[in-house]
């Protein structure tokens, strides 16, 4: 079985279930076993050192799957500006055609792309940049409520708002990110008018996700309020795990700290090494409010199936409900 919709036709998949970018997470590995399964993965470009390594990540992934997959390019504020533009041209080079874009206005990067075929999906964090992008051409949009891990934007509206208020005004494909994780966000985002969701911290926890075993432990034990929201005073707000260093960071800006004095600890090099060893408390690392509904490890294809299966069953048991109490009514 599967829900088809505008979004599995546009991009050639099975099932209206994404894995987005994630930074250090989005490998070829995790990206092939979610295409296996029918949904729609992507590398995470910048994960990448080079350019160079990214083409030969696209090129590990292709030996791992043969159905469709994309690449994430995310364009975010930082010290030492990564070359944009070459990672777009390993990108357009290697035959990719499916890219997500993020952060700050990315449409030279959206015009090369669309000049060479490729389809489009950008994330955005409120109704007026989910607009914006479609005047910039995207095919699709991908809105990201408060509740998300990485960046919430700074409007604090929650997806139960966001998903039918974005659904009103914008006319592409639009899938629902940010606290899904289960066959019930599914259907909620079906029925407030996305096209399917994209999940990141749900993908962290399972059987091919490239990160510490620890870690994926950790999501589990986790409930909803084990996050932190940092930056939030230099309005680059970040949801991130709640842990020993998010924590600090936090503290240290209620005292009026600026980003120079936190700098090292929030260094991508300690989040990186957070997956790696297996140290909740290494560094900071991403994850979002859906960690209370994650129980379990299971295989891509597993967790996948299942949210389908059960969205299914979820949908045809509330028809076969109201449709019996229009019967008991009627009589």
């Amino acid at each position: 079985m599967a829900l088809k919709t505008r979004f599995t036709e546009m991009f050639g998949i099975e099932h209206p279930i994404v894995q987005g970018g994630m930074q250090w997470v989005g490998r070829a590995e995790l990206v092939a076993a979610v295409a296996n399964a029918g949904g729609l993965g992507f590398i995470t470009a910048l994960t990448q050192p080079t350019p160079e390594k990214l083409t030969e990540e696209i090129a590990r992934c292709r030996t791992l799957t043969d159905k469709p997959f994309g690449v994430n390019l995310t364009i975010l504020p930082a010290i030492k500006l990564p070359p944009y533009a070459e990672y777009r041209q390993a990108i357009i080079e290697a035959g990719i055609k499916i890219v997500e874009t993020a952060g700050n206005k990315p449409i030279e990067h959206v015009e090369e792309f669309k000049k060479h075929g490729i389809k489009v999906i950008h994330k955005c964090t409120s109704v007026r940049h989910g607009l914006s992008a479609e005047r910039m051409g995207v095919d699709a949009i991908s809105i990201d409520g408060f509740e998300c891990a990485g960046h919430p934007g700074e409007d604090d509206v929650p997806g139960l708002i966001l998903i039918p208020a974005a659904a009103d005004k914008i006319k592409i494909p639009m899938i629902a990110s940010g606290g899904f994780g289960d066959a019930r966000g599914l259907v909620a985002a079906l029925a407030l008018g996305a096209e399917g969701i994209n999940m990141g911290t749900r993908f962290m926890a399972t059987v091919e996700s490239p990160i510490h075993p620890n870690i994926k432990q950790q999501i589990v034990d986790n409930d909803e309020r084990a996050t932190e929201l940092i930056f939030r005073t230099m309005h680059n707000t970040s949801r991130v795990a709640k842990n020993l260093i998010s924590t600090q960071v936090v503290a240290m800006e209620r005292e009026g700290a600026k980003f120079e004095d936190v700098r090292e600890l929030v260094a991508g090099t300690r989040g990186r090494n957070v997956y790696e060893v297996g140290d909740n408390d290494a560094g900071i690392w991403s994850a979002g409010q859906i960690q209370g509904l994650i129980h379990d490890i299971p295989t891509c294809a597993e967790l996948i199936h299942r949210i389908v299966r059960e969205a299914e069953e979820i949908i045809h048991a509330r028809l076969d409900r109201m449709a019996g109490a229009r019967q008991t009514v009627a009589a």
